[in-house]
Formats: C-alpha cells, sequence, structure tokens
C-alpha cells in the first residue's frame, strides 16, 4: 500500500516540475521534510489542530464554493495537513528513489521489538 502510494505521490509531483531534472538534490529533499515538520510544530503551537472536517466536507458541495476554497478556510495550515505534506515528500522521495518503504518499516518494527524497554535509555 505504501509503495503503491509512493509512486503515484512521485508521479503527481513529477507532473507538478518537482521532479523534472535527472539530478534531484536529495538533501534539499530531506529539509523540505524537516521544514513542513517545523510547519507541524508551529501550527500545533498556535492551536491550529483539529480541523471543522464538517464543515469543509458541507461548504466544498455548496454552488460557488470550490473544493480548493473549502480547503482554503477549512483544512489548510493545521497540523494535520503539516503532518500530510511530511508524508507525501516523504513518500515522494521513496517513490523517486524506488525505495520499498514497506519492507523497510516492516524491518525496522521487527527490530524495535527486539530492543529493551526505552531502547535501554533511562529517560
Amino acid at each position: 500500500m505504501l509503495n503503491e502510494l509512493a509512486t503515484t505521490i512521485h508521479e503527481n509531483a513529477k507532473a507538478h516540475g518537482f521532479y523534472d531534472d535527472e539530478k534531484v538534490n536529495i538533501p534539499e529533499k530531506l529539509m523540505l521534510i524537516v521544514s513542513e515538520l517545523g510547519e507541524a510544530m508551529e501550527a500545533y503551537r498556535n492551536g491550529k489542530m483539529n480541523p471543522n472536517i464538517k464543515a469543509f466536507e458541507f461548504m466544498r458541495t455548496q454552488p460557488l464554493y470550490t473544493f480548493d476554497q473549502a480547503f482554503r478556510d477549512f483544512v489548510k495550515d493545521y497540523m494535520e495537513d503539516e503532518l500530510a505534506d511530511v508524508i507525501i515528500c516523504l513518500l515522494g522521495l521513496c517513490g523517486y528513489m524506488k525505495i520499498d518503504i514497506e519492507k523497510h518499516i516492516e524491518l525496522k518494527m521487527k527490530y524495535n521489538e527486539s530492543r529493551p524497554y526505552k531502547h535501554g535509555k533511562i529517560r
């Protein structure tokens, strides 16, 4: 599921010019993910959590209210929106690099199961 989503996200990003050239700056892509996490933290700090999805769903069905406008008014820049950006950027990079992220998550989870409580840290 995640690998398929990574491919879809990457293809959409590519279609919108984000993977135009042959040589993609991987460190820049990684820092973009970090900056999206920073935006999520700022949304949290500013109390922009739990967007009004019911109002969004209702408004996007109204005749003169577009999906884009409803999204901007009720979802954009909330913590959840920024976390979605983190995952989209991360999976887009996985799609570009052809990383089998499902396998790596599975392996990491198995490894983490074998680790001691709090990974052996006192605090």
